[in-house]
């Protein structure tokens, strides 16, 4: 899925002149370098629970458990007395988490925390290549946006619980920005579905782009980890597949938590219930993902296809049942596609210059400008402010949604529950995530079909 530019214009991404790069590069190491040592600071000088604590690890690692140990209760299991808090994942996930076992569980958020690390790193990285930038300019870009995306709350947050959100983004992510001719290709896509299957969204972007082959790949892949969980689980399987345990998003608490940045959560919020909610819901996100994959794939058959990959992300945040903050970890790779277009439209604008073109060089600064705002806006949003309103708030687990009252460990579904009673700024607040996601959604659909009326008049 490697973007279609040629050779002079990947030469051209991102300013990739000497010695832009070499600034680049250094104003890029010195956003990480500070990054990693405030990191390194606040893992020396507060206590684990504060900054490390492995709450969605704890549970991963206890559906391993029963996995291994009792495998008849692997959906009935509870984590330590909390009924909403349940192993909500497939079989063939509980197999996979099953090599946790074998470290202690300090040591183990370590190698969880430095995985998840890297595996920002390595996104951000080809989200660059993917678009076009070269060698010094691409490390320093990297390095930039990795900094201070690694800053804000998803990604702090998928850290703290000790998530696979950050693996899983990168996993696909390397998987479909492959060459076509690599015979593998999507592999890695099904198999992270059957992980979360949220990444199956993936497969039927494969399809509609006429990648066949890619997707009959992934589908296999994702098929062979069902096989699995029968052959290893059977009792397990028949639960999650057959009695349609995968379908029940309140296994996971109460769906309307404001940490629920879906859809499906503001429309449970806005509602007062959750089984009232469930057929509106249904509505919006048949919408969405139709709407969202149709402007996919436009973007896909316009040449940008780090773009279209983009869109599809996003539109399964949108319609997903669940999408906690921590699986919004996806902007990081989106913020790289906004720099990258805001570096592309200040070329055009140095292009029109020397052309002697005004209105060109007009448009141009202000679609760099516009650019560059919305990057700014998404980290304004998506950052981890420090919970200073909560004193028994973890350190670095704050962010602008936290403004609004939260239930803890709700489950099932209540009027009381403090969302359902949200008011003026507190209703912004606590949908804040997803409204970015609106927004860029908008930007995406806008964009898209902007590209294919273009395309249209032009016949």
């Amino acid at each position: 899925m490697r973007a279609d530019v040629g050779l002079a214009s990947r030469r051209q991404a991102g300013g990739q002149d000497q010695a832009g790069g070499r600034a680049l590069l250094l104003v890029g190491a010195a956003v990480a370098a500070a990054a990693a040592i405030l990191y390194l600071v606040a893992l020396a000088t507060h206590p684990m629970s504060a900054t490390l604590k492995g709450f969605d690890l704890q549970v991963y690692l206890g559906g391993a458990h029963e996995a291994l140990h009792h495998p008849g209760s692997v959906y009935s299991w509870i984590f330590e007395g909390h009924p909403g808090i349940q192993f909500t994942y497939p079989p063939f996930a509980a197999l996979a988490f099953a090599a946790g076992l074998a470290l202690p569980f300090t040591v183990l958020m370590g190698v969880a925390a430095a995985a998840s690390t890297f595996a920002l790193a390595a996104t951000v990285w080809i989200a660059f290549r993917e678009l076009g930038w070269e060698r010094t300019a691409r490390l320093g870009a990297t390095l930039l946006v990795t900094g201070l995306v690694f800053w804000t709350e998803p990604v702090q947050r998928a850290l703290f619980l000790g998530q696979v959100e950050l693996v899983l983004m990168a996993l696909v992510v390397w998987d479909l920005c492959q060459p076509d001719r690599r015979p593998w290709k999507g592999a890695v896509t099904g198999l992270a579905a059957g992980i979360k299957l949220v990444p199956l969204l993936f497969i039927a972007y494969l399809v509609l782009t006429r990648k066949f082959r890619q997707a009959a790949v992934a589908t296999g892949a994702f098929a062979a980890t069902v096989v699995i969980g029968f052959v290893a689980l059977p009792h397990a399987s028949v639960t999650w597949w057959l009695d349609g345990n995968f379908f029940k998003a309140a296994r996971t608490g109460f769906v309307g938590d404001q940490q629920n940045q879906s859809i499906r959560g503001i429309v449970t919020r806005l509602d007062g219930t959750v089984n009232g909610a469930q057929a509106p819901w249904l509505v919006l996100a048949l919408l969405v993902g139709v709407t969202g994959l149709a402007a996919a794939v436009i973007l896909h058959r316009r040449g940008l296809t780090f773009a279209g990959l983009m869109a599809c992300a996003l539109t399964a945040l949108l319609i997903s049942p669940i999408s906690w903050d921590h699986h919004w970890v996806w902007i990081a790779p989106g913020l790289a596609l906004i720099i990258d277009l805001g570096v592309r439209a200040g070329r055009s604008v140095g292009a029109g210059v020397r052309a002697g073109a005004g209105a060109g060089v007009r448009a141009g600064r202000r679609a760099r400008t516009a650019w560059y705002a919305l990057a700014a806006a998404v980290l304004l949003v998506f950052a981890a402010w420090p919970d200073f309103w909560s004193a028994k708030a973890g350190l670095l687990q704050g962010g602008l949604i936290n403004y609004a009252p939260a239930s803890s460990f709700a489950h099932g579904d209540n009027s009381d529950y403090f969302e359902y009673h949200w008011h003026g700024l507190q209703l912004i607040a606590g949908n804040l995530e997803l409204f970015a996601g609106l927004g860029l959604f908008a930007v995406v659909l806008v964009t898209a079909f902007r590209l294919a009326r273009i395309k249209g008049s032009s016949k």
